[in-house]
């Protein structure tokens, strides 16, 4: 049985002193996280440790240890159960790179926004640590990483096919999706002294089998690692039949081989039920980082004072990992639950009135869900709402505009903001929630996401007509003005997605020519492992159709997508040029007004380039190593790269 410690401890313990006040021999369970330890519900380490401290067990966070030797994995003592690890709340390769496979200079999820915390591939690392660190302790990974990573996969960084990360971190099982349930059935199983192997039947548990064993009778076979890998036709067509086994209520286990090895991957968890919701987001939570920490986290105070209403989302965007995640079916928490985290919120001393998200993955589909439970076990769509929103969904906004409304007017509460983004093409639905919105719970500037203008790419996405953002404008701005407010409505594109060719980039370009939008911030598409628009880009195929789709994969292709859609910047001036010729778009270069740039170059395009040349030249200058030159090696003769010319 469990060793209980009584009541709920005022903050899990992170320091082997803070082990010996409690008086603890050894934790049941360590948590190895990448990102530092806030007890707030945003992070999943306080989550699932307070989810396992109120079942009796024993949790200590092992944060952002030093991967570089397994002594910071011995700190904490050998776990008396498991080691539970995660790269974090994000993948660790998206948290490190940029689009362009730069390193980013700030991680949000570290004391003081510094990078360098957490090492590429967090949760490989960390595995194989924890693996030296106690020989014979389980070991089990979870969280966005190892979700996305569980089968064989492409990875943008390595620019290859990946095998499922069961073979290269030696995890013994994979916990994908949400980790509240799956965390204690592992530790109470493991608690009563049963084998790993008993927990394989179980939901959300990914495993690998042994040289002799085969998969389950019942599990959907997709093409093997060593198939995928060498075939893109083939890697296109395992991510359609792994995207239609993604509804918990009727997937089938998935079973991949792996040379003479399988992988087997259980369906997902159920959706849980809103009192199990209410339970989790009522735990003891502090709401702050652990005291050790004397600089801001800056994810933290992003997150500080919001409200998480809801889980899931059913858009099923093929560029975003949430779907595959948290799952297509929403899991709403009650409204008495959300007023009670309201309380606790305004008794912290530094409360200011204001929350800064009331919201979720989406804003506005709380307690939305489909009206046929019988159709919704069957069900196979990748989307409800694309390519038209389903006639079967409950789409009504009336719960959360009473919500909204009952959070606003609760006194000490001078403002509750939604940060969240907005479905647009649910929100047209209700335009007394867009009035609402503009009226009481924007702060000056909304963000949305309409992500393109070409109805070709918007399509690939997953995502409605550029005419729900305009239409949704026609509601919101109104309703601003007659609320005396002056709001900015921030959209949110993405440059160089699957299906983006020249021609879409400028009628993006044209969109925002006509509209006067001028995007300061640029979204560059990311390819994240086992996302569809991820196979799209690697394959250059739709997984569903088999079609031929175009992609940017090189640079210089991505650079000029980017500059088309910052046309207006004088320092893209011979991008947008080089572009719109490409494609003999000569008509929207000159002084007319829809010209997208002018004929001749403004001075400050050329202070730019020669700006960027002076720039190149410098760098050449100093990549050059300082003193005498290493003597060339013998090369071997090479044919060149015409063999058949004389001399070659």
């Amino acid at each position: 049985m469990p060793k209980r410690h009584g009541s709920p401890l005022p903050i899990l313990p992170m320091t082997p002193a803070e082990l010996e006040k409690l008086g603890w021999d050894q934790p049941d369970v360590v948590f190895v996280t990448g990102d530092a330890y806030v007890d707030h519900p945003a992070f999943a380490m306080a989550i699932l440790g307070r989810v396992l401290e109120a079942e009796g067990f024993r949790v200590a966070i092992l944060s952002q240890p030093d991967w570089r030797s397994v002594d910071a994995f011995r700190s904490l003592g050998r776990p008396r159960l498991f080691f539970a690890v995660s790269a974090g709340n994000m993948d660790s390769m998206i948290n490190h790179y940029t689009a362009n496979r730069r390193p980013r200079s700030d991680d949000a999820y570290s004391p003081g926004g510094l990078a360098g915390s957490r090492p590429d591939r967090a949760t490989n690392v960390y595995v194989q640590r924890c693996r030296a660190a106690f020989k014979g302790v389980p070991v089990i990974a979870g969280g966005v990483e190892a979700s996305l990573r569980r089968l064989a996969h492409y990875d943008y960084w390595a620019d290859k096919v990946q095998p499922s990360m069961l073979l290269t971190s030696k995890a013994d099982l994979i916990v994908h999706g949400m980790g509240e349930e799956p965390i204690v059935e592992i530790a109470r199983a493991l608690d009563r002294g049963e084998d790993l192997r008993s927990l394989r039947s179980r939901r959300a548990m990914a495993y690998l089998l042994g040289g002799k064993e085969s998969p389950p009778s019942d599990a959907l076979v997709l093409p093997s690692f060593e198939e995928v890998r060498d075939d893109k036709r083939t890697f296109a067509r395992a991510t359609r039949l792994i995207h239609k086994e993604t509804n918990p209520l009727n997937a089938r286990p998935l079973a991949q081989a792996h040379g003479d090895r399988w992988v087997v991957v259980q369906p997902a968890g159920l959706p849980i039920e809103q009192r199990q919701m209410d339970q989790i987001y009522g735990m003891p939570y502090t709401r702050r980082p652990h005291p050790s920490y004397t600089e801001k986290i800056p994810a933290y105070e992003t997150v500080k004072y919001s409200v998480t209403l809801m889980r899931g989302c059913f858009g099923g965007c093929t560029f975003c990992s949430i779907t595959t995640h948290q799952g297509r079916i929403i899991q709403s928490r009650s409204q008495d639950s959300i007023h009670r985290e309201v309380a606790q919120m305004k008794a912290q001393p530094d409360f200011t009135g204001v929350i800064s998200d009331l919201g979720g993955p989406t804003a506005n589909m709380y307690e939305m869900r489909c009206t046929k439970p019988e159709v919704e076990k069957i069900c196979r769509r990748l989307s409800c709402v694309h390519p038209t929103v389903c006639k079967l969904l409950g789409t009504s906004h009336g719960p959360l505009r009473k919500l909204m409304k009952d959070v606003r007017e609760t006194p000490g509460v001078r403002k509750a903001l939604v940060a969240s983004g907005v479905r647009m093409d649910l929100a047209r639905k209700d335009p007394k929630y867009i009035r609402a919105l503009a009226a009481h719970h924007t702060g000056g500037r909304l963000k949305v996401a309409p992500e393109h203008a070409s109805d070709k790419v918007l399509n690939v996405m997953k995502k409605p007509s550029v005419e729900d953002f305009e239409a949704f404008l026609d509601v919101f701005v109104p309703a601003s003005e007659k609320a005396g407010k002056t709001q900015e409505v921030i959209p949110y594109f993405i440059a160089s997605h699957p299906g983006s060719d020249l021609e879409a980039m400028i009628e993006l370009a044209i969109f925002l020519k006509r509209t006067g939008y001028k995007p300061l911030q640029v979204q560059d598409f990311i390819p994240a492992p086992l996302d569809i628009a991820t196979t799209i880009y690697y394959t250059g195929l739709d997984p569903f159709t088999m079609e031929p789709m175009p992609v940017a994969r090189h640079l210089r292709d991505r650079k000029l997508q980017r500059a088309l859609m910052q046309f207006f910047k004088p320092e893209n001036y011979f991008l947008v040029r080089k572009a719109l010729l490409k494609v003999g778009r000569e008509d929207l270069i000159g002084l007319h007004k829809e010209a997208l740039i002018p004929p001749r170059p403004p001075r400050a395009a050329l202070d730019a380039r020669r700006k960027d040349a002076a720039e190149a030249a410098r760098r050449r200058r100093t990549d050059v190593p300082a003193g005498p030159r290493p003597p060339k090696s013998p090369k071997k003769r090479s044919v060149g790269y015409r063999p058949h010319r004389k001399g070659g």
